[in-house]
């Protein structure tokens, strides 16, 4: 019965991430644009249809409008954009890659990366953290 509730959770999660707006289209269409002159960079670079990606889709969506005009946030579909692959030496997805202000590769991680993980790196980066959002007010 455990195991059968634990399928059920995962069936329901992985259909709110298919829905998630921040997989409904890339957040960066202008791939030549990262990373972002100017601004340290977090692209992550995996598919809409890899596990690991869509559960990373609602964190990216929630950084990059928390991070706005801050750090920029992209995501590339290397399954749509198989060159952007090659161009950012991808071995496997997801794969996240932070670049400093001058474009130069700072970090990279492959697989799943948590929210907090992300925070840790941009701050290290000299990003200010994001002020705590009151979950209260919606």
């Amino acid at each position: 019965m455990k195991t059968r509730l634990q399928w059920l959770a995962l069936i329901v999660l992985g259909l709110f991430l298919i829905n998630s707006p921040a997989y409904s289209e890339e957040i960066t269409k202008d791939f030549n644009a990262v990373p972002e002159k100017g601004m340290v960079t977090m692209v992550d670079l995996g598919a809409k249809k890899c596990i690991p990606c869509k559960m990373m889709a609602p964190i990216l969506e929630k950084l990059d409008k928390t991070y706005s005009g801050k750090a920029s946030i992209a995501f590339i579909d290397v399954w749509k954009n198989n060159k952007q692959a090659k161009r950012f030496g991808i071995r496997g997805i997801p794969t996240q890659i932070f670049f400093d202000k001058e474009g130069t590769e700072v970090y990279r991680h492959v697989g799943f990366m948590d929210e907090k993980a992300i925070v840790t790196q941009l701050t290290k980066m000299g990003v200010a953290k994001p002020e705590k959002t009151d979950k209260a007010k919606g």
